[in-house]
């Protein structure tokens, strides 16, 4: 078995472990980012095997240029979203923080 074949190419910014939902992304960021071990990420991601984990981990290490860029990427549209979403964020959450302002007026004046 080769090192991609535990992997599913969707599109150049979307590469999963192959029969899950997990992008690597997710697994990388939690084991470069937050020094998280593969017995900790597999607790972490039910749906992906220990040897999964490690065919990720394996795959940044022979890869480690294409893949960090690949995450930074990833981070960057991740932050970009957020700052979005908090300078317009959808009317159903206006409407909660509305909701929200208005319990907190209503506690302060008890």
């Amino acid at each position: 078995m080769q090192l991609e074949d535990y992997f599913d190419f969707v599109a150049p910014d979307d590469i999963r472990v192959k029969g899950t939902r997990i992008g690597i992304e997710h697994i990388l960021y939690e084991y470069i980012h937050r020094a998280q071990t593969p017995e900790a990420l597999k607790q972490r991601f039910h749906t992906v095997t220990l040897e999964q984990i490690y065919a990720t981990i394996l795959y940044y290490l022979h890869n480690q240029e294409s893949v960090s860029t690949y995450v930074a990427d990833w981070l960057a549209y991740c932050h970009q979203a957020q700052e979005e979403q908090r300078k317009n964020p959808p009317s159903v959450v206006v409407k909660l923080m509305q909701l929200r302002a208005e319990k907190e007026t209503v506690l302060l004046k008890q």
